[in-house]
């Protein structure tokens, strides 16, 4: 047979591993979700994608070879989710409305992988996802200094860095407080009321400030 004619075989090989591993990465982030990264297995993650532990060992290693992968492909959706939120028309808005822009697509993202709280908050999560997390944690305390730098120009680093260190403690026990409600109405109110405390908190430092449209 022709070099061509074999071409396909591989090309369906290798769609068929990636689609056990997109298999293997969603059981995981179920078992990282309900038990916590520590007390989760490989074996309770082969269970939940209904295939042997042999299977597993096939693609990944080890429970850290695992949350490794998922946790890069979470971090990179959550790079996306803050690139759409930090833009600079959203920046130009009154405070509600920024609030709003730039709290949504991350409540979203929560929502629709829960497993990125528990992943990455945990106490015995694999290094390099602790590294990649704390980059992206201190990049976005970056930008919401800069932000602030922008509105309160008579600020000091400091000042910034304590308003944005308590703005992020705000949204991350808001987020912890909505993914704990029931999807739904109940959820819904939580995410009203998780907006209210942030609004609330910055409002008196920033509001006045951001009821006019910045110069660029």
């Amino acid at each position: 047979m022709s070099e061509e004619g074999s071409a396909p075989k591989p090309r369906r090989r290798q769609a068929r591993g990636e689609r056990r591993i997109a298999q293997l990465l969603q059981a995981a982030a179920d078992v990282f979700c309900a038990n916590g990264y520590t007390a989760a297995s490989t074996n309770a993650i082969a269970r939940e994608a209904s295939v042997s532990p042999g299977t597993l060992y096939q693609y990944f290693p080890n429970k850290e070879a695992i949350a490794i992968e998922l946790g890069e492909r979470l971090l990179t959706e959550m790079r996306e989710a803050h690139g759409q939120a930090f833009t600079p028309e959203n920046l130009a808005l009154p405070l509600p409305l920024m609030l709003d822009a730039v709290l949504d697509p991350m409540i979203e993202f929560n929502c629709q992988n829960p497993a990125f709280l528990a992943l990455m908050h945990g106490s015995d999560v694999p290094g390099r996802i602790a590294e990649e997390h704390d980059a992206l944690h201190a990049s976005l305390l970056a930008r919401v200094g800069d932000l602030l730098g922008h509105y309160l120009p008579d600020s000091g680093p400091a000042e910034r860095a304590r308003i944005a260190d308590m703005t992020f403690a705000v949204v991350k026990a808001g987020l912890a407080l909505v993914l704990a409600a029931p999807e739904g109405p109940e959820r819904d109110a939580v995410i009203v009321e998780m907006k209210k405390a942030v609004l609330r908190y910055l409002d008196p430092v920033v509001g006045e400030a951001l009821t006019t449209i910045p110069s660029p």
